[in-house]
């Protein structure tokens, strides 16, 4: 069995076929650049049982020979895929069980064997080369082609830098050298997933926060890690959904992700500072913020004036209002697509994998006898207190007071839910239970405080009596969520902290 390590990289045909001709890789290379057709067959049964097991079977033409191979397990970490692969000659076009076992393969269900078909085929150009850079010896591939599902095609065109010997962080320093040359996309989707999309007629599902198992981790490094990397994993997974606007839940779960990731980078922080931890911290941080206005417009737009519109869909303005407001959120979606297809995103997360493997992470802490456990009830007290000093007085609190509880509301559950593995038990689960209610009507608060400003922005003389209407139809539910705010902190105030 053996492990590839690659990074995926999209990249334009224009921009394939100047790299090509760059001095750099003439410079790098250690071997001449040859070029192969590869025909790759996959197999799955009808309702891609495999697939679902997270295994890909394929059969490859390369020049007269056939190989198969099964691949299965692994992960892919800011565009890093690694999976384990068996590999084996095969006599034709045709799957051989019998070689997969030899080559020590998992043993595939009699059941599923019968079932297996072709269901989409990759058919492309490979023109590799081997690279020496930064100590490591890298394979850097340029694909060409298509993948194809019955009548359904998709384009190929994209780089794989595997890694033959070294270290990983070479991949991402590699990426970020050809980045200069050339516009180039981390590619988060192997073209094995886009052939099943294909076969399926399936789009990127919206993908939520999951929470990481850091019960094994012995220290404090491996536990952050453990926390960053499905940070990155769930803002990279949403963000093609977001850009084409599948869903507007898909550029809510990206500014979750960024929110979780600065938590995450904050606790780092706290750990060891670093200037590059530092400059990743404001980028994503500036990022935040820019899909934040977007963010706004669309909570104003789908909740705050459709509850509206529940009202007061007899008067005559309110289409007025409805018109200037879709154009207005068309125009911050415009700037959130710019934003993540820029290469500056494409650089933070190339920077983000280059110090995952860096040395920040071997580097003894400044206090070396913090335990994982101290550390995380160090940071939950921190937080926990936060919460405890913005609550006070919440009967005449004002936006700003609310908007600090609000934050530290959410830094605190973010970090209770990425420590929640090590707190098995009721006490935890009672906590969080009690925290959700109130971040959920801080929020709702905030979504009222932000439509005020947002009707500003919108008033004009046609506009202002429509607009003052809805205004006296928010302050009342503002009132009404005030009232619920007192309730769910009284709940919350009372719970014990467990950890």
């Amino acid at each position: 069995m053996a492990v590839e390590t690659e990074l995926k990289l999209r990249i334009a045909p224009e921009h394939l076929n100047r790299l090509k001709r760059h001095p750099l890789l003439k410079t790098l290379a250690t071997t001449r650049a040859t070029t192969r057709k590869l025909y790759n067959i996959y197999y799955d049964t009808p309702k891609l049982e495999l697939h679902q097991s997270a295994m890909a079977l394929r059969l490859r033409r390369a020049g007269r020979q056939w190989l198969q191979t099964l691949k299965g397990g692994g992960e892919v970490q800011a565009g890093l895929h690694q999976r384990h692969e068996w590999e084996a000659p095969v006599a034709g076009e045709a799957l051989d069980f019998a070689a997969l076992e030899a080559c020590g393969g998992q043993r595939l269900p009699h059941a599923v064997r019968k079932k297996l078909q072709p269901v989409f085929v990759t058919d492309f150009s490979r023109t590799s080369r081997m690279l020496a850079f930064g100590g490591a010896e890298i394979e850097l591939s340029m694909d060409s082609g298509k993948v194809r599902a019955g009548r359904r095609t998709r384009p190929i065109s994209e780089l794989e830098l595997e890694l033959k010997s070294g270290e990983p962080v070479q991949l991402f320093k590699l990426a970020l050298a050809l980045l200069d040359i050339v516009p180039l996309e981390v590619e988060h989707t192997s073209k094995a997933e886009y052939g099943y999309r294909l076969y399926a007629h399936a789009k990127p599902a919206v993908t939520k926060a999951a929470t990481p198992d850091i019960s094994k981790c012995p220290d404090v490094p491996c536990a952050l890690q453990a926390m960053i990397w499905p940070c990155l994993f769930h803002l990279q997974v949403n963000v093609p959904g977001a850009v084409h606007k599948l869903d507007d839940e898909y550029l809510h779960q990206v500014r979750v992700a960024l929110r979780r990731l600065r938590v995450v980078l904050g606790m780092a922080k706290t750990f060891r500072a670093d200037d590059e931890l530092a400059v990743l911290n404001e980028q994503v941080a500036e990022l935040s913020v820019e899909l934040g206005r977007s963010r706004e417009w669309d909570v104003f737009t789908t909740q705050i004036l459709a509850q509206a519109h529940a009202h007061l869909h007899a008067h005559a303005g309110l289409r007025n209002v409805l018109s200037a407001s879709a154009k207005l959120r068309e125009q911050h979606h415009a700037k959130v697509r710019d934003a993540l297809q820029s290469q500056n995103y494409q650089r933070l997360l190339l920077r983000f994998g280059a110090w995952m493997h860096g040395d920040y992470w071997r580097e003894p802490p400044v206090d070396a006898g913090l335990s994982l456990p101290q550390f995380t009830a160090q940071i939950l007290k921190k937080r926990s207190k936060q919460v405890g000093k913005r609550g006070k007085n919440l009967a005449g609190a004002d936006a700003s007071q609310l908007h600090a509880l609000r934050i530290a509301c959410k830094k605190l559950r973010y970090s209770a839910e990425l420590f929640a593995s090590l707190y098995a038990g009721a006490k935890a689960k009672r906590y969080l239970s009690a925290l959700a209610p109130l971040q959920d009507t801080l929020g709702m608060l905030n979504d009222i405080a932000v439509a005020r400003r947002l009707l500003d922005e919108l008033d004009n003389a046609a506009r202002h009596e429509m607009l003052t209407l809805i205004r006296g139809w928010i302050e009342h539910d503002f009132a009404s969520r005030m009232d619920e705010l007192h309730e769910v902190w009284g709940n919350f105030s009372g719970q014990k902290a467990f950890w």
